[in-house]
């Protein structure tokens, strides 16, 4: 299997897994909640095939540190990405984000003069409101979650991964999603990523959208925005046209993102894309592809080549 970990690096957030494969430019993947680096396996050999593919378990995360009193939420999880690029020794690279991994590398890029070739994001989660009701209450009541039986919490784990993935993955490929949060360490980590979650750390980089330095493209969930009503919104919010050259795909296959909050999923997700497109310096670096995204169909690498590509 082209994916594994078999490095360590010490970071300000503690010990992290990582592992790199393939040969030509810088790639680096960053995975969302709540996947590890292995939700990218299946992709990592067809992207090898053009590039350096670069990958690690986010602090809190996989089978990085996990202490009781550590901080992952997303601030910490900017300044990690920023010194995992220093490890690699990458001035650089294309980088491919996935849900909270979006955010992670917005604020690398913006607020940590992390510089990228060119930026994938898919079904981000970079702007407010995200999270969910069942979000907001788990980091509500964390201690009342930390005292569920195990097999409770096994069965609320795989219920949250369930509730993330649209298509069928291969059960071998679940359990390994799962498994990371069921020992001690891994449930404590688990709760408390819906603790540290704080919208404030999105509301940082949002008025800096303007001042992203490398060419974007956008994927979405086909559930997540209607391209016709896209560009109906498109045309209201943005009289000024900015939005005329953007290309619109649409997939047989879909995803969500985890932290797309549920009963308004498709004007957040049209609002967010406007908004980063607006205050963007030239929309010929956009196009914003209404397609696969994220975790749920892993095992089409050639899709997200020819996106990231």
């Amino acid at each position: 299997m082209s994916w594994k970990l078999d490095e360590t690096v010490e970071t300000s957030a503690g010990a992290v897994a990582a592992g790199q494969f393939g040969g030509g430019p810088a790639l680096v993947l960053a995975h969302g909640w709540p996947w590890s680096s292995f939700s990218w396996h299946r992709i990592i050999p067809g992207l090898a095939r053009r590039y350096r593919v670069h990958w690690y378990d986010m602090p809190g995360y996989g089978r990085s540190d996990k202490g009781a009193e550590q901080r992952t939420s997303l601030d910490v999880q900017g300044e990690v990405f920023a010194e995992m690029l220093g490890h690699w020794d990458l001035e650089q690279p294309i980088v491919v984000a996935h849900d909270f991994g979006g955010a992670t590398t917005l604020r690398a890029h913006l607020l940590h003069g992390c510089d990228f070739e060119r930026y994938v994001l898919m079904n981000v989660v970079a702007m407010r409101p995200w999270g969910s009701e069942f979000f907001d209450h788990v980091g509500r009541h964390v201690d009342a979650f930390l005292g569920l039986p195990p097999h409770i919490h096994r069965a609320v784990v795989e219920a949250y991964i369930k509730g993330a993935i649209v298509n069928d993955i291969a059960p071998g490929d679940f359990e390994k999603l799962v498994e990371p949060w069921l020992a001690e360490e891994g449930r404590g980590s688990f709760y408390r990523q819906f603790a540290q979650a704080d919208e404030k750390y999105t509301a940082e980089v949002e008025p800096a959208f303007g001042d992203i330095r490398c060419p974007v493209k956008i994927i979405w969930g086909g559930r997540s925005m209607d391209p016709a009503g896209a560009r109906q919104s498109a045309s209201c919010a943005d009289p000024s046209g900015i939005l005329r050259n953007i290309t619109w795909r649409r997939s047989l296959a879909s995803a969500r993102s985890p932290g797309s909050r549920a009963g308004a999923a498709e004007r957040i997700s049209i609002t967010r894309i406007i908004v980063i497109h607006r205050h963007v310096r030239s929309a010929r670096q956009f196009t914003c592809d209404n397609y696969l995204a994220g975790v749920s169909r892993p095992t089409y690498p050639a899709d997200l080549i020819r996106h990231a590509g």
